[in-house]
C-alpha cells in the first residue's frame, strides 16, 4: 500500500491498510491510523498524528511549522481525529509555543482545496470548510459549522456550532452559534434555518431561536438586556443555553 516512490522514515508509526501515493513524505513522529490515505506529492511532517479512515488528497501539506514569527524549532504538534476529507493544495500547521502548542482537528470534517488551519487553532466535528477558507491563529470552530468560499476568520476568533458564513465572509469578531453571517466585516444575516432543518432540529427549537435573534439584533436592546431576554427564552432549551454561553464568553465580542 505504499507507492516505491514514497519517502516514509522508519519512525513513523501506520496503521492497518494505510495507504500512502507516489511521492508522498511521512517524517519521524508521524502516526497514521487503520485505513487513512495519502495522496501523491503530499508532505507529513513530524509532530504529526492522524486517525483512522482518515482522506488527504494529493499536494497537501500537514503538519508544517507554524507561521508563527517567535517560532523556535520547538517540538509541536498536530492532532486529526477519523474519517475527515483532506482536498488538494490544503495547509494544516502545527500549534506553535504562544498557545497551547497543539492545532487540532476533530472527526468527519470535510476541507476543500486551498484550505488554511493555522496554528492553535481547534476544529470539532463535522465542519466543511468551502475552497480557500482560511483561519488564523487560535481560532475555534464548533460542529457543523460551514464556511463559505475564501471565508478569512481573523485570530482568537470563534465560530459558533450549526452557524455558515456566505463567500468570501471576514470575521473579525465571534460568529454565534446558528447564525447566518456574510460580507467585510461579516454581519449577521438570520438564523440558520435550512442548515438547521437538514440537521432534525424541530420547529420549535428554530422557532425559539427566531425570537433569540430578534433579541440580539433587530432590537433596540443593549447586550446585557437582550442576553436578559434571551434568559427568559432559555427554560428546556438548550440551543438558547449554549448561545447565552457563547456570548457571555466572548473575549473579541460578537458580530453585531
Amino acid at each position: 500500500m505504499i507507492h516505491q516512490t514514497a519517502l516514509v522514515h522508519s519512525g513513523a508509526i501506520l496503521g492497518r491498510n494505510v495507504s500512502i501515493g507516489p511521492y508522498a513524505i511521512v517524517e519521524n513522529n508521524v502516526v497514521l491510523g487503520d485505513d487513512t490515505e495519502v495522496g501523491p506529492h503530499s508532505v507529513i511532517k513530524s509532530g504529526t498524528e492522524i486517525g483512522s479512515g482518515n482522506r488527504i488528497y494529493q499536494f497537501a501539506s500537514i503538519g508544517e511549522a507554524p507561521q508563527y514569527a517567535g517560532y523556535r524549532n520547538e517540538n509541536t504538534r498536530l492532532s486529526i481525529g477519523d474519517r475527515n476529507v483532506i482536498r488538494e493544495y490544503a495547509t494544516l500547521n502545527r500549534g506553535s509555543p504562544a498557545g497551547t502548542g497543539v492545532t487540532q482537528v476533530g472527526n468527519d470534517n470535510f476541507l476543500m482545496a486551498y484550505v488554511h488551519i493555522a496554528h492553535d487553532s481547534v476544529l470539532g466535528n463535522s465542519t466543511i470548510f468551502a475552497n480557500g477558507a482560511s483561519l488564523a491563529g487560535h481560532v475555534s470552530v464548533g460542529d457543523f459549522a460551514i464556511l463559505g468560499g475564501f471565508t478569512l476568520v481573523h485570530q482568537f476568533c470563534r465560530i459558533g456550532e450549526h452557524s455558515i458564513t456566505g463567500i468570501g465572509a471576514v470575521c473579525l469578531k465571534d460568529v454565534p452559534p446558528y447564525i447566518v453571517a456574510t460580507g467585510n466585516a461579516a454581519e449577521p444575516y438570520g438564523i440558520n434555518t435550512k442548515g438547521l432543518r437538514r440537521r432534525g432540529f424541530p420547529e420549535s427549537s428554530i422557532s425559539v431561536l427566531k425570537k433569540a435573534y430578534r433579541s440580539l439584533y433587530r432590537s433596540s436592546h443593549d447586550l446585557q438586556t437582550a442576553l436578559e431576554e434571551l434568559r427568559s427564552l432559555a427554560s428546556d432549551q438548550p440551543e438558547i443555553e449554549k448561545l447565552i454561553s457563547f456570548v457571555e464568553s466572548s473575549q473579541r465580542g460578537i458580530i453585531r
